[in-house]
């Protein structure tokens, strides 16, 4: 994960999970709704465990 994708992920958390498929998106989206901590938090889990 480079750093324009993790500070995509503190920004605006579904534009940085938007190549991992219409489902993670409507998650990140949610949690994003809910607080942008977990949004944020779950954009930077989802794009390490995709690194790997």
């Amino acid at each position: 994960m480079g750093c324009g994708r993790a500070l995509l992920c503190l920004i605006f958390p579904p534009l940085a999970v938007i190549d991992r498929g219409c489902g993670t998106v409507v998650i990140v989206l949610a949690l994003t709704a809910a607080g942008w901590v977990p949004g944020a938090i779950a954009a930077l889990l989802i794009n390490i465990m995709a690194e790997n």
